[in-house]
């Protein structure tokens, strides 16, 4: 066997899952999120999973109605869904209520047994340096799975602050 032969198979072995986790909050990353573990699910015939979690305040009842975040949940999750028809893969969806975004990606991840997390960041800065937020360190540092993050150029549209809600810009 060929040296390239090899190095094939190695990476071949990084890209294989058969259940990928996709954690979706629309900003303009998430088509490219969804898009790349669809590829990856569609080369492995692997599951797809697209998760909107809603923060819910500690104020208020885990299980409180919020209609307009559900219903942003929705939009959000129909847009990951015709992503992954373009792909061929029939994305199972899912919204969550959770007082912490990033606890509810690692609970979710252990809950379905993930073998790959898929998660578009935004470009932001905090202080004039790049920032990640909350919600991705805590998934690298604590998902059970392999973890894949794909960032948006920094002058992509929506990377900027005045373009984020305000909560975008706490997680």
């Amino acid at each position: 066997m060929t040296h390239r032969g090899r190095n094939a198979r190695k990476w071949g072995a990084v890209i294989r899952a058969s259940r990928i986790l996709v954690p979706v909050n629309g900003n303009p990353t998430d088509d490219d999120a969804v898009a790349l573990a669809c590829e990856i699910g569609r080369r492995g015939k692997a599951s797809v999973y697209a998760i909107y979690v809603i923060e819910v305040k500690r104020t208020l009842p885990l299980d409180v109605d919020l209609p307009p975040e559900a219903a942003k949940g929705d939009t959000v999750l129909a847009r990951a869904e015709r992503v992954g028809e373009e792909f061929g893969i029939d994305l199972e969806t899912e919204i969550l209520q959770a007082r912490d975004v990033g606890t509810a990606i690692v609970d979710e991840a252990l809950e379905r047994d993930i073998d790959l997390i898929v998660m578009g960041i935004g470009y932001k800065r905090k202080f004039g340096e790049f920032d990640l937020g909350q919600t991705a360190p805590y998934v690298l540092k604590n998902a059970p799975c392999r973890v894949w993050v794909a960032r948006a150029a920094p002058n992509v549209a929506g990377a900027t602050p005045s373009a984020q809600t305000t909560s975008e810009r706490a997680r």
